[in-house]
């Protein structure tokens, strides 16, 4: 397979999983590209991390010394795909107004937060890996927000069907532990739990916080509250945000950041493979383990 069928098959696949209701007009995702690499280059075997760096990047060519290396896949982004970050985040505007929130009130709480994210993101050194990634000669992809709509997705529809849907807040919790990225995160003291509220408490209408590039607004969660939202499922939250959360009177239960990010790769994954009819050699590292589904 080529390194453009794969990186537009995940953008495909991205678009086909994205929970925004009208999906005309995305074409592609800011904080997704590839980073450097010929378009033409033959992929075979991958080695794929959460957050790929120079250090990441000299181990990957140390394998292809040894024993070969096509592609290297991050999830968060680098380069050019950092520098837009803040560009996704639009994608939140529809995960509002579908959780209860008036469309003025969204855009007005988000276009506030982007304006942060793209002025904490502008002075950061961005090209640093990339220019590794040059100077090796590696080819190098990140696929963000497409496999972030995967994890939606997936934790969307398990928490809609009646044999799966929880009740309580504890119930959030032993769901996402029958989940093997989260069973792998559990065991190293990183797994599912709650941070607000209790498990006996209902669970009530569940906002999921699994994409859309970053953290949203903090002040949302009081509107959240008036909107019959009781739950938040995160793969994390600030301080700043929680402090909010806890005046809203919100539950929130932490999936996990790296075994949601795991989930997510390893779902987009599975359908480019299935795609292709083709299995990739996988080297795993970075916080990443391959799991492969059906």
């Amino acid at each position: 397979m080529k390194l453009i069928d794969f990186y537009n098959q995940a953008v495909s696949f991205g678009r086909a999983a994205d929970p925004r209701k009208n999906k005309r007009g995305i074409v592609s995702f800011p904080d997704s590209a590839i980073l450097f690499g010929k378009p033409n280059t033959e992929v075979r075997k991958i080695m794929v991390g959460i957050d790929i760096e120079v250090a990441e990047l000299l181990l990957a060519d140390r394998i292809r010394e040894k024993e070969g290396l096509d592609l290297v896949v991050a999830h968060h982004p680098e380069g050019k795909a950092y520098a837009g970050l803040h560009e996704v985040m639009s994608l939140q505007v529809d995960l509002l107004r579908q959780a209860g929130l008036a469309y003025k009130t969204a855009v007005s709480l988000l276009e506030k937060r982007i304006s942060e994210v793209e002025r904490r993101v502008l002075p950061q050194n961005h090209t640093r890996p990339v220019d590794a990634a040059r100077l090796l000669n590696m080819p190098f992809i990140n696929m963000h927000t497409p496999a972030d709509n995967h994890v939606y997705r997936f934790l969307d529809n398990l928490f809609k069907q009646k044999s799966t849907a929880p009740c309580l807040v504890g119930d959030v919790v032993k769901i996402l532990k029958t989940i093997p990225e989260y069973q792998i995160a559990d065991k190293f003291n990183t797994g599912p739990r709650i941070i607000l509220g209790n498990s006996r408490r209902p669970v009530g209408k569940i906002l999921l916080e699994m994409t859309g590039g970053t953290e949203g607004s903090k002040d949302v969660f009081g509107r959240l509250y008036k909107a019959g939202i009781r739950t938040l499922v995160s793969m994390h939250l600030s301080e700043e945000h929680l402090k909010k959360v806890k005046d809203a009177n919100l539950n929130v239960v932490i999936a996990g950041h790296i075994s949601s990010d795991t989930l997510g790769l390893n779902l987009l994954l599975d359908n480019i493979e299935k795609s292709v009819k083709q299995q990739f050699q996988v080297v795993s590292c970075s916080g990443f383990t391959r799991i492969r589904r059906g």
